[in-house]
């Protein structure tokens, strides 16, 4: 009895820290939106997102290198490389597309994630597709179509360019994670992250100097307090949270707690960015939840 009290303990805790994480990255969107009320570009919101974030994830990669063994060489570079176009190419393209698209239609993008996962080992690794993948995607991309279209009625060639620009960002994410496979089993998730997100952190910082002014660092207090949020709310929090979930509940089940995260963001957008919720965006948005819950249950 005490053993299944425990196990519901447990699978509840992990639920709701899924959960937590979901939602909290998924506000990233709407912060960055609040950011550009105030004339930044990607360039600069990104740059301050890291700058807040790298102390922290410097200590725990700080923290990681005094517990285990060096590195091999190669990891090393792989980590870069892993760093560089898993946390910096694909936040950079998100941030950018941000400003021509809703935080819905960006969440939803960035949401098919794991079909492009399916689809990279598809075309690279010639597996084959099972009946259920099919459906799962064609369910999931006539969701997307359907808020494209809403939204390309009403922005035109702007929506284009940000969901393009989105799509890079979850190609380079599925790219990461295809990559970060066969190293998390060995060195660990906490490590590669800490490791990773440093070298997207510098790779941000080093991008900003190089494009503007110094004194683009010097900002109003809403912005730095926006920024603040960003990097440790929506960046630094949702990483660990998801990490303790699928230590407790597994990947599987805090994957499918985390199809709340397009469903936050339409109602944050509502709330904070009066961006209107409507019948297309709805119907969309659940076919595109329910297409990716078929492929997380395969």
């Amino acid at each position: 009895m005490q053993s299944t009290q425990f196990d519901r303990r447990k699978q509840l805790i992990g639920l709701s820290l899924a959960i937590a994480g979901a939602i909290l990255f998924s506000a990233k969107a709407i912060v960055a939106k609040l950011l550009y009320q105030y004339q930044l570009d990607a360039v600069t919101v990104i740059a301050f997102r890291m700058l807040f974030s790298l102390p922290v994830f410097g200590a725990i990669a700080w923290w990681q290198s005094r517990q285990q063994a060096p590195l091999a060489s190669t990891d090393r570079w792989r980590l870069v490389g892993l760093g560089f176009v898993g946390y910096y190419l694909s936040s950079f393209l998100d941030f950018l597309g941000l400003q021509y698209i809703s935080a819905g239609l960006e969440r939803l993008i960035l949401f098919l994630t794991p079909s492009f996962v399916l689809l990279i080992h598809v075309w690279w690794f010639k597996r084959s597709i099972r009946p259920i993948e099919y459906l799962s995607l064609g369910i999931a991309y006539l969701g997307i179509v359907l808020v494209f279209m809403h939204d390309l009625s009403f922005n035109g060639n702007q929506v284009i360019l940000g969901a393009g620009l989105v799509l890079g960002s979850a190609l380079a994410y599925a790219a990461y994670l295809i990559q970060s496979g066969e190293m998390v089993a060995r060195i660990g998730s906490l490590r590669l992250v800490s490791y990773a997100m440093c070298v997207s952190s510098v790779a941000c910082i080093l991008q900003f100097l190089l494009l503007k002014p110094i004194d683009h660092l010097i900002q109003s207090w809403q912005v730095v307090s926006l920024s603040v949020v960003n990097a440790i709310a929506c960046t630094v929090f949702p990483v660990f949270l998801t990490m303790f979930a699928i230590q407790k509940i597994g990947a599987p089940k805090a994957s499918q707690a985390g199809m709340i995260g397009p469903v936050s963001t339409l109602i944050f957008a509502y709330i904070f960015l009066n961006e209107a919720i409507t019948v297309w965006q709805l119907i969309g948005s659940s076919l595109v939840i329910v297409g990716m819950y078929l492929l997380s249950r395969k």
